[in-house]
């Protein structure tokens, strides 16, 4: 298919999802979706959600409900070029959920300044 954009995925230790092709219609959450799936089974700390994960393009975060034409993903100029998108993984959120509701007062005590 013509105008296709050939995307790889750049984890934080330096390996790679892909590369494949997509659809410039193909919308962030859809790509989000894939990498969940194609995660590498042996790396700890993976995403559980969509949620989970961020997409980096040129310097800018992708938002879920665009599409790649409208995230202004750019097919390369080279032929048989491919568009590396890195790949942010939230921490998880569970051990630290709990220390926040334990300790939620002290944490709310923080310092505010006011000019009159």
């Amino acid at each position: 298919m013509a105008g296709e954009i050939e995307l790889k995925f750049r984890l934080s230790d330096g390996s790679d999802i892909g590369p494949n092709k997509y659809s410039p219609a193909t919308t962030v959450g859809s790509l989000k979706e894939i990498i969940l799936a194609q995660w590498p089974k042996d790396k700890e700390n993976g995403p559980k959600t969509i949620n989970d994960v961020k997409l980096i393009n040129a310097g800018k975060i992708l938002e879920n409900n665009k599409t790649l034409a409208e995230s202004s993903v750019q097919v390369s100029g080279l032929p048989g070029g491919v568009i590396t998108m890195h790949v942010v993984v939230r921490p998880p959120l569970s051990d630290k959920n709990n220390e926040k509701l334990q300790g939620d007062s002290p944490k709310n005590n923080r310092c505010s300044c006011s000019i009159l």
